[in-house]
């Protein structure tokens, strides 16, 4: 049986406690599982939760957190071998695909699912072995400015709210509010433009506000300086003139924070469409009765199913969604630091920590080392 060995990853030993880079064990695949060599992975707002914020990994301490990732296939178990040389996206929530659950068609909240960096080691290492199931395959070509390490983010801030935005079922006729344009509130912004919507981009930082009005939000409103009902006339306004959202607005809640969560419930109005896309542990009060008075619906989403990767992938090498703008490449050796930079909110792009010369030494397998060079041939 094949392994990789000489791999290594940063460790959250407790929580609130220190990350330490440390050996992993050597990586054996077994059936339907694949090895993984890491080319970038995303830092997240749920990563700082598992580590400051109180909120406890599935799999026990220590653990390697990272679930946005994207790589090269270097190992792979029995029936996986196909994968061998492959580029990919690993899926944030790897469904099991024969649950109850699976087989109604709601993966995302599959009891059996694998989360990296939840359920088991994840992309902030070198290396990462991971069920097989539902990679998406990435082009050898990519468009020029597009790299396979600016791809993680697909894992999760693309495809995210790219399941919010399908869900909503978000076209021409609406209006999509995005409360939080930073990270995957900048993504959704794009994809529901893409998708036809006049979209409205919500945020307390002017340069986030500004971004959003070149990559998709035709208006752009500081919450810092309009009230909820300023806030509400602004998008009526744009209604009346545009003729959308007539039936009620798409509003996708992306700041993850309480105040941005107020401030996305409080514009509910007849026949609106909440979804709930950020996380905070903290309590929100909003008036529930409105859901009932306005008629309207609220929804969450957890992450987003596998198969509708390829479609959010495209999304990205068609130019319809821009990646770069939104994410800054760091090696991986800033780790450390740059999870105290998030937690102390100083972090304005996504981070995208890339293991580089971490994968020195490491030892891949003399009978698949054949296939991995046959693959970069080809």
């Amino acid at each position: 049986m094949s392994s990789i060995s000489g791999a290594s990853g940063f460790h959250l030993t407790a929580a609130g406690g220190p990350l330490l880079r440390q050996p992993l064990a050597p990586l054996v695949p077994r059936p339907d599982e694949v090895v993984v060599e890491v080319a970038g992975c995303g830092l997240c707002h749920t990563d700082i939760g598992f580590a400051y914020g109180g909120v406890p990994t599935r799999h026990p301490l220590p653990l390697v957190l990272g679930h946005e990732i994207a790589g090269r296939v270097v190992a792979a178990g029995e029936g996986k071998q196909e994968w061998l040389g492959r580029s990919v996206v690993v899926p944030a929530v790897i469904a099991c695909g024969e649950c109850e659950a699976c087989r109604a068609g709601r993966p995302t909240i599959c009891r059996k699912q694998f989360m990296p960096g939840n359920d088991g080691d994840g992309g902030f290492a070198s290396h990462v072995l991971l069920p097989a199931r539902g990679l998406c395959p990435v082009p050898d070509t990519l468009p020029a400015g597009t790299t396979l390490e600016m791809l993680s983010v697909v894992a999760d801030a693309v495809t995210t709210p790219y399941e919010a935005v399908d869900r909503a079922g978000v076209g021409s006729n609406d209006i999509a509010v995005f409360v939080g344009a930073g990270g995957v509130g900048g993504f959704g912004v794009q994809i529901a433009a893409a998708a036809g919507a006049s979209v409205v981009a919500i945020d307390v930082d002017a340069a986030r506000l500004e971004l959003a009005s070149r990559h998709g939000a035709v208006l752009t409103l500081n919450a810092k300086d309009l009230n909820p009902k300023e806030l509400k006339a602004k998008i009526r306004a744009l209604s009346s003139e545009t003729g959308r959202g007539r039936t009620g607005l798409k509003i996708f809640e992306t700041s993850g924070t309480t105040a941005g969560q107020q401030t996305a419930f409080g514009l509910l109005d007849f026949g609106g469409y909440l979804a709930v896309v950020g996380f905070t542990p903290e309590k929100v009060e909003v008036r529930l009765s409105n859901l009932m008075a306005f008629d309207a619906t609220a929804r969450g989403n957890w992450g987003c199913a596998p198969e509708k990767y390829p479609a959010a992938l495209q999304l990205v090498l068609d130019g319809k969604v821009a990646l770069a703008p939104y994410v800054e490449m760091h090696s991986l050796d800033e780790l450390p630091d740059l999870f105290e930079a998030a937690k102390n909110h100083k972090v304005r792009l996504r981070p995208v920590l890339v293991p580089g010369a971490a994968q020195t030494g490491v030892s891949v397998p003399h009978e698949q080392a054949g296939a991995l060079q046959g693959a970069a041939r080809s």
